[in-house]
């Protein structure tokens, strides 16, 4: 599916439970946060409505955000050592996700470029995932970005439509 995605093929199209995506990435994210003494956390909204995708692909997204959220915090010495995962739909028909981790957090002067390929900020990183991630997001039609996390650490979103009859 990613080769599919680099060659401009569209995503599936299937009606995809976001919740279930991030409830199924947190079990795989289990070890590496409980080897990093990381408290994961999920505020998932109730009947959130389903969007059209490629699961996935979404998984992918969801993976990449929450073991960069892993790594930013096992670089971090100092504070808490919580990643959280929330969902919450809004009037529009838009479900977004929120991956908040209490990591290091992000250099506001080149936030711009997180999403940027071949941009890192890890040592031995390649920086592809976000760049893979925006690529996903934006083909399913939606929109990715990166804020500060309060007191520290960062927050990575993505909206996408449910369309205008969202399935629950």
């Amino acid at each position: 599916r990613i080769r599919s995605l680099v060659k401009k093929t569209p995503p599936r199209n299937d009606w995809v439970d976001l919740n279930e995506v991030i409830v199924e990435v947190l079990a795989l994210a289990q070890n590496e946060a409980r080897r990093n003494r990381v408290s994961l956390n999920r505020q998932l909204k109730e009947d959130l409505p389903r969007v059209r995708g490629d699961r996935v692909q979404l998984q992918q997204v969801v993976l990449n955000l929450i073991m960069n959220g892993l790594e930013a915090i096992a670089r971090s010495k100092n504070g808490a050592r919580e990643l959280s995962v929330l969902s919450e739909a809004d009037e529009a028909n838009n479900v977004t996700i929120a991956v908040r981790d209490s990591g290091e957090g992000l250099d506001t002067a080149n936030l711009e470029h997180v999403f940027d390929a071949f941009y890192t900020t890890k040592p031995h990183g390649m920086g592809m995932g976000l760049a893979i991630s925006r690529t996903i997001i934006e083909s399913h039609g939606g929109r990715i970005w990166a804020t500060a996390n309060s007191p520290k650490g960062a927050v990575f979103q993505f909206k996408l439509s449910t369309g205008a009859n969202g399935a629950r």
